[in-house]
């Protein structure tokens, strides 16, 4: 590949806000961009260099795509792996790789991997049919979680069994005669925390700051930076971070999602090998985005400083309850007011409840007051619809 960066091409599977946000880090160095999606109206799409409409599992577009550009890479990681096994054959970069992919895909392979390299997690078992939930019940003790092994995000895919009464509500809610699923012994965390981690081609890999996140009704709230947690604590969630990158050996961004228990344990929950949203506030946060590192990664560019500029805060911005079409941002004007807040609005064509809008990000002398300024700006912006 050519050392002009305005020679490299980037193709990337997805055109999201995760794409979006990959599209800006490479705008800033010259780098075309060319996204593959579904919808013509996609936020990526008004940013890209070119697009191909056309659906994920589509071949003969992926194909196109990559004959296109130099490199691919991909905004989620619920892709067709058998795609990208036939572009990796024809040549093609892809990165995340269709091995790494095929095993983080099923999260009940995920865990298996993780246990086989003594990473540490909680207690798991793959279970068929309403009989060895009930086995598991007896094992783990009440609540258990019941999980389906592929597809799920921001808590779909699962249910929290409280009692043996709801094992096959469980069942028939995640389609358990259709979808293959596993147990979890219910943890009773203390925080939940996430690590960024960025791997380049040449194996050198960078660590973010550990993260605080709150999640509301299983979608993240709030990411708070530095995480109000002990040395010991941050050199174990660093340490365990930098152990599952090397695990994956995965090129670019892997997020590793983490339990801190009432124990002191810090214990793995899940893992995604892409930009994520607990790191939404290294944009404004961190001398390097997560973004501009996952974008310097696939192109074999060095990867750039991961330091905490300041405590930051970052919010999700959702779709308001009983507003469903074309949205509305309100409260603009009062939000942008409010010092050290940048405001991220991802130019998606409908709302509806609990859906990913945008997000703020608020950066400050002290993480409280990062805080305070998030909550007052929380409290002021809204998604609606017209």
């Amino acid at each position: 590949m050519d050392n002009n960066l305005l020679s490299k091409k980037v193709g990337i599977i997805g055109g999201g806000q995760l794409g979006k946000m990959m599209i800006n880090e490479a705008a800033k160095m010259g780098i075309y961009t060319m996204i593959l999606d579904p919808s013509i109206e996609c936020p990526a799409g008004y940013l890209a260099n070119d697009k191909i409409v056309a659906g994920f599992d589509d071949t003969k577009s992926l194909i196109k795509l990559a004959q296109k550009v130099d490199v691919l890479t991909c905004e989620f990681e619920h892709i067709s792996t058998k795609a990208l096994k036939t572009l990796e054959e024809k040549g093609h970069k892809v990165y995340p790789g269709s091995q790494v992919l095929s095993i983080i895909q099923n999260k009940f392979h995920q865990k298996k991997e993780l246990q086989n390299h003594n990473i540490p997690i909680g207690d798991f078992m793959k279970v068929e049919g309403v009989d060895s939930i009930k086995i598991a019940g007896q094992q783990y003790g009440y609540p258990i979680m019941l999980k389906s092994s592929l597809g799920g995000y921001d808590g779909k895919g699962n249910y929290l069994i409280r009692n043996l009464e709801d094992i096959e509500a469980a069942y028939e809610k995640l389609q358990g005669d259709k979808n293959p699923l596993y147990v979890e012994k219910f943890i009773p965390f203390e925080k939940e925390i996430s690590v960024l981690c960025c791997r380049s081609i040449d194996g050198e890999i960078v660590v973010y700051p550990v993260a605080e996140n709150v999640h509301k009704d299983s979608i993240l709230f709030e990411t708070c930076v530095p995480a109000a947690i002990t040395e010991k604590n941050e050199k174990d969630a660093l340490d365990i971070a930098k152990r599952v990158c090397a695990v994956f050996k995965s090129v670019g961004i892997i997020c590793v999602e983490m339990f801190l228990t009432k124990t002191g344990e810090i214990l793995v929950n899940e893992v995604a090998p892409r930009p994520h949203n607990s790191g939404h506030y290294t944009i404004e946060g961190c001398v390097t985005s997560q973004f501009e590192n996952h974008i310097r990664a696939v192109i074999g560019l060095p990867l750039g400083s991961t330091a905490l500029i300041r405590p930051t805060v970052m919010r999700n911005i959702l779709g308001e309850e009983g507003y469903q079409g074309q949205p509305y941002v309100q409260g603009v004007k009062e939000t942008l007011k409010i010092e050290g807040l940048k405001l991220h609005i991802y130019g998606k064509t409908e709302t509806k409840y609990q859906r990913k809008m945008g997000h703020l990000t608020v950066t400050a002398p002290s993480l409280e007051e990062a805080k305070i300024k998030a909550k007052e700006a929380g409290a002021l912006v809204r998604i609606i619809s017209q």
